[in-house]
């Protein structure tokens, strides 16, 4: 077993020259209003014209830099403004939700949490804790199959079809038990009802015993970017009360998706 020495300090870690250089010509591009040219910030940042032109053909080819045709001058493209939206919704989604997760877990009694789509996993990102004898494991950071999981069918059901099939491919699904959907094809039928109804349900499908009711975030243009969900045993979600629960969290989902809005109307 190997020990943990804990993080590596300043002095233990080397930079990376190239990724230093590039940031800082990200820096720099930030700060005008009218984007540099290959020599203007080869002189300002007193770097080599070469390598400054090498770096801004990459962002360029990369969609995160635009070449303007009169004056040659960089300026951030849409790929960049669309990474720092995500960036600033990831903040937003996080303060804004909070105090609705806590409502929610107080108005169902069952633990409240929120996910986002990392990869090919749901990553839980927010959490509140119901104050219950029955508590289900969950915690910050805990990734979770996206096909099994309510948060999860929350957030992949509003993909397009295709992009669905590059989460999951062709192989069969992992199974954590015998009520786990299996197949793509099963998938795509589970989703469709997930839009048809407006929720997500967990049927013992990723633990015996748990159940989970979810809804997905909207953003402003309307985007998925999150899901939350509550999760609680057979016995706190029973059949009779799935409808209910569902209700809750749909307009907990909703409320957010409001608050986010409005944080981006204000921003």
């Amino acid at each position: 077993m190997s020990a943990d020495h804990g993080p590596a300090t300043s002095s233990q870690v080397s930079a990376v020259p190239a990724l230093d250089r590039a940031l800082t010509v990200l820096e720099c591009l930030a700060q005008s209003r009218y984007g540099y040219s290959v020599s203007e910030l080869s002189r300002r940042l007193s770097m080599p014209r070469s390598s400054v032109h090498l770096l801004l053909r990459t962002f360029e080819q990369r969609g995160y830099l635009h070449k303007q045709a009169r004056g040659g001058r960089y300026r951030f493209g849409w790929k960049m403004v669309t990474l720092l939206r995500h960036a600033v919704d990831g903040v937003a989604i996080g303060e804004e939700a909070r105090p609705v997760l806590a409502a929610l877990c107080r108005a169902t009694g069952l633990t409240a949490h929120m996910g986002l789509l990392e990869g090919g996993d749901v990553v839980i990102v927010e959490r509140v804790e119901a104050d219950s004898p029955h508590r289900v494991a969950s915690w910050v950071g805990r990734r979770m199959h996206l096909h099994s999981t309510a948060v999860g069918k929350s957030l992949v059901a509003y993909l397009p079809p295709d992009e669905i099939g590059v989460h999951f491919g062709s192989a069969p699904l992992p199974r954590a038990n015998e009520r786990t959907i299996a197949t793509l094809q099963e998938l795509r039928r589970e989703l469709q009802r997930v839009r048809e109804r407006g929720y997500a349900l967990s049927d013992e499908e990723y633990e015996i015993g748990v159940r989970a009711v979810g809804a997905p975030v909207l953003n402003g243009e309307r985007r998925v970017v999150a899901a939350i969900g509550v999760v609680g045993t057979t016995a706190q979600i029973p059949d009779h009360r799935i409808a209910e629960v569902a209700g809750a969290v749909i307009n907990a989902a909703a409320e957010i998706g409001i608050r986010l809005r409005h944080v981006h109307a204000v921003a």
